[in-house]
């Protein structure tokens, strides 16, 4: 037995099942934890639907969901900390093979599962602001995100991409706030930061109260530093920020984009693995009943940019419905 096996014996034995009503996982169980997002972001209702979808059709496992972030979330799955996970495909491919500055060692236990739908760097000020680039945010008040959060890793790019990092931004005398959507919102109203960023779908709750009140711009990257960021990191995209995204757009806005991914541990079983694939695909209008943007999901694209290894478990039903990997 390996450890993760013993890890999910002993966990449903003792584990109590967070969605809904669901009873105490038996002994019999396979305990099956996602890793999803912030409150406030599309990753964590979407889990903790899916928690209660794969409870329902899959017999013989349990379910949880939690808060995460992409960084972390490769993290945790590789070290059988959660069975599933929600990042980026640039973010697997970084865990897996460990490039640094997010990873330190290779994270060889990240399997594929599916691919979802893109993701936009966000980055939003003032709509009366000054701040006009990345550039001028080098002394300022900003949120970027928390440490093992995606966006965040992608800020740091961006930023060496204008020539500072994120210390050079505390040495001129700005402030950085590692905190979640709601936090980040909540100090953009009250006037504690002049920037806040996340790698997220679009449009995103959080930007849309912001636009509400009280008012915001989103900043463009720069379209010489966004070409030179797509030549060096395939697993990135180029995404344009519009009116159809933010009623208050009157022209596109070039930024830095990402396939939102799901990864699962290696040693999850491949008969689990697959009934949990197919329960997913199967209940698509569940999930876009909680977030519109999952009316992006399609099944053709579940292997769109998988850049680790796809799960036994999961190419056996894509094979079953003529999915070829892109």
């Amino acid at each position: 037995m390996s450890r993760l096996s013993k890890l999910l014996t002993t966990a449903a034995v003792v584990g109590l099942v967070t969605v809904g009503t669901a009873p105490v996982a038996s002994a019999a169980d396979t305990f099956i934890r996602i890793a999803s997002g912030p409150s406030g972001g599309s990753w964590y209702p979407l889990g903790a639907k899916m928690a209660e979808i794969f409870q329902k059709n899959v017999s013989g496992i349990s379910t949880s969901n939690g808060p995460g972030g992409g960084i972390g979330n490769v993290l945790d799955v590789n070290k059988g900390e959660a069975e599933l996970g929600w990042t980026y495909g640039h973010t697997a491919y970084d865990g897996y093979k460990g490039v640094a500055p997010s990873f330190k060692k290779a994270n060889p236990n990240v399997r594929h599962l599916a691919t979802f739908y893109p993701a936009a760097f966000q980055t939003a000020v003032l709509a009366n602001s000054d701040i006009k680039s990345y550039a001028d945010l080098k002394n300022k008040n900003i949120s970027p995100g928390k440490a093992k959060w995606s966006g965040y890793a992608a800020f740091k790019m961006i930023a060496g991409k204008y020539g500072y990092t994120v210390d050079d931004v505390r040495k001129d005398g700005g402030t950085v706030h590692h905190v979640g959507y709601s936090d980040s919102v909540a100090l953009m109203k009250d006037g504690h930061i002049d920037a806040f960023s996340g790698l997220t779908s679009l449009p995103q709750a959080s930007f849309l109260d912001l636009e509400f009140n009280p008012g915001i711009r989103l900043l463009p990257v720069d379209e010489a530093i966004l070409g030179g960021i797509l030549k060096s990191n395939p697993g990135y995209i180029r995404i344009n920020m519009n009116g159809s995204h933010y009623k208050s757009m009157k022209s596109d806005v070039p930024t830095l984009g990402a396939v939102t991914i799901m990864i699962v541990n290696k040693d999850v079983p491949e008969e689990v693995v697959y009934n949990i694939t197919k329960a997913l695909w199967e209940n698509h209008a569940d999930l876009a009943a909680v977030k519109g943007v999952w009316n992006k999901v399609k099944l053709k694209d579940a292997m769109l940019g998988a850049a680790t290894p796809v799960h036994p478990g999961a190419l056996r039903y894509y094979k079953e419905q003529g999915v070829k990997k892109m």
